[in-house]
């Protein structure tokens, strides 16, 4: 089975370095196989017999604490499963630029009294759809100055995330 193993916060702002190719030999060390990294954030392509996610992402923030020192929060989905995202965007066709369209990826799904609080605080130029365990975002005027990019998401919600850009997501479902 094909996994995507998305790091929260690395090689971001100088906070948390950790060098693409010292992962990929972590997660070889590990046992999973066929690892492939894309661009310097923390993302991550292995096949492993299938196994729980959960049990998962236990496996791989131990090893990154016992190897780096430091506490990683890590989101594993099914490959497939990114395809699928890909498929059921809710803003398919409605977005001029990949820029404009990110994904959170979630380490549990929302509750819905979560799901409302999202929906009243969103500024009105800024739209989010809840799909199970990601949010997607059309932020047309950008990430940097969005509700998004404020980091509103986990201060508030008190649930760890990390975002990926649409073209990412796009890549991700290849690797």
């Amino acid at each position: 089975m094909r996994y995507i193993a998305l790091l929260r916060g690395i090689n971001v702002g100088g906070n948390t370095m950790i060098k693409m190719s010292e992962l990929k030999k972590m997660f070889e060390s590990l046992g999973f196989k066929n690892v492939a990294t894309y661009i310097n954030s923390g993302n991550l392509a292995f096949d492993t017999p299938k196994k729980d996610e959960q049990k998962l992402v236990s496996k791989i923030e131990e090893a990154i604490e016992a190897n780096v020192g430091k506490k990683v929060t890590v989101m594993v989905r099914e490959q497939a499963g990114i395809k699928d995202i890909l498929g059921n965007n809710p803003f398919d066709g409605q977005f001029e630029s990949h820029k404009e369209m990110h994904v959170l990826f979630l380490a549990s799904p929302l509750d819905p009294a979560d799901e409302q609080w999202l929906a009243e605080r969103a500024p009105a130029d800024e739209r989010f759809v809840v799909v199970g365990r990601e949010i997607y975002c059309h932020l047309p005027m950008g990430v940097a100055d969005s509700y998004l990019g404020r980091g509103q998401f986990e201060k508030k919600l008190k649930i760890s995330v990390t975002a990926r850009n649409w073209r990412t997501v796009e890549t991700l479902s290849a690797l």
